[in-house]
């Protein structure tokens, strides 16, 4: 396994292969997850840089190098206590080198382009707004409060498409269960998603919270429909 954290362009960073060979994950699923965070352009070119390796086929690959701002990001989603190990180790080995950058800094042998990096990472920390603002105090404190956090924000966080899928598969499940009427059947589909919708106060069943998959779930495993025309 590569090093966890490493410097570039003055700079402590991760990858996202690294990042997939520690979580356990597949390097396409963790690319996709980084292209679907939803964060600011401005954001993502500063700490979510796009790049290439060669993989063993000597074929050109894309991932990306990513910062402490972005990593934390990326992870909040992960979860379980394997998933939280990782973390705190990766916090630590960011905090270990910035505390190498800063006594570097200190001895007066930075070079100009390590300091702009630095320094213009700190505006970044600075300027995020809402969970990102906390995040960067969790990163600098202590582990726990990042637990609160993930909970925080795994209460907002709606489906995502894996889940979609796994919620439309239990509704089509229900519905060929107990009506084999295929002209009956869209009758159905429309009053079991216009039921969660309205249970759930969303817009649409792909508003769901992630936190609230099983137990839409299990409402549509015991589903009965008011009528069937």
């Amino acid at each position: 396994m590569n090093k966890l954290v490493f410097i570039e362009n003055g700079r402590p960073v991760t990858d996202s292969l690294t990042v997939a060979e520690v979580f356990d994950k597949e390097h396409k699923r963790v690319l996709q997850d980084i292209r679907e965070l939803g964060c600011s352009e401005e954001f993502g070119r500063h700490n979510f840089v796009p790049i290439s390796y060669k993989d063993s086929m000597n074929r050109d690959k894309p991932k990306y190098l990513l910062t402490e701002q972005g990593f934390t990001l990326l992870v909040m989603g992960y979860t379980g206590h394997q998933a939280m190990e990782f973390k705190e180790k990766y916090i630590s080995e960011f905090h270990r080198i910035r505390e190498e950058l800063g006594a570097h800094k200190e001895s007066n042998v930075v070079p100009l382009n390590e300091r702009q990096a630095l320094i213009k990472s700190l505006q970044l920390t600075v300027e995020l707004a809402g969970e990102m603002e906390e995040v960067k105090t969790i990163a600098h404190t202590h582990s726990q409060k990042l637990i609160e956090l993930e909970q925080k924000v795994d209460e907002q966080i709606t489906l995502d498409h894996g889940e979609q899928r796994t919620l439309q598969k239990a509704v089509s499940r229900k519905i060929y269960e107990i009506e084999h009427d295929p002209r009956r059947r869209a009758e159905l589909f429309r009053q079991l998603y216009r039921e969660i919708k309205d249970r759930w106060t969303v817009a649409s069943y792909r508003d769901v919270k992630r936190t609230e998959l099983k137990q839409v779930i299990r409402y549509v495993e015991a589903w009965m429909p008011r009528r069937i025309a």
